[in-house]
């Protein structure tokens, strides 16, 4: 994998092709989540990997998505959703830095994913405590966000803008998702 490719083109997928996800595949992204850095090497984070399609379509209907450009980003159950779930558990009563070793994680099984064709959605808009009881969590534990994991059915593509106004993302006329990023000089200050 092109490391540098990955980095600036990976995008967010909301609608997916259907398609199981091979096993090999979802352990890759757990394996790269579990190599990623963690504060004081404490490794908290723990992950419920779900395939069953009825336990996804369960997790499916309590994620928010794509608020800007709800409905047509909304995957639907049996047509546009994710073949699987990962969720990302933390101690309950969690802080700020293992929020951050989640991030962490994240972005590491999105780039796996990458690498082997598949796309994901980093969702932390959850019912969590629904998610919990779906996944069985025990009651020490937390679900702080899920990735949602699937061969692709879109191509969503980046844009540079200068200017906060310019942010929202939104669908072009040929149903092509947008995602507008501020330009190097507008986010870094260098001295």
């Amino acid at each position: 994998m092109d490391i540098e490719k990955a980095l600036l083109e990976r995008r967010t997928i909301r609608l997916y092709q259907q398609k199981p996800v091979p096993v090999e595949d979802l352990r890759f992204m757990i394996d790269a989540a579990r190599q990623t850095s963690s504060a004081s090497n404490l490794q908290r984070l723990r992950f419920v990997v779900a395939t069953s399609p009825s336990v996804v379509n369960e997790m499916l209907a309590k994620t928010a998505w794509a608020a800007l450009v709800k409905p047509r980003r909304t995957p639907v159950a049996g047509e546009t959703g994710p073949a699987a779930f990962i969720a990302v558990t933390v101690p309950a009563g969690f802080n700020h830095i293992v929020a951050a070793d989640a991030g962490a994680a994240i972005q590491s099984m999105q780039l796996a994913a990458w690498s082997r064709g598949l796309g994901c959605c980093w969702i932390a808009s959850i019912d969590k405590a629904a998610m919990k009881q779906i996944l069985r969590v025990p009651e020490e534990r937390e679900v702080l966000f899920v990735v949602s994991v699937g061969y692709p059915a879109e191509a969503p593509r980046s844009e540079e803008v200068h200017s906060v106004d310019q942010l929202a993302y939104y669908l072009d006329e040929s149903n092509r998702l947008h995602v507008p990023k501020l330009a190097l000089e507008e986010i870094s200050v260098w001295m």
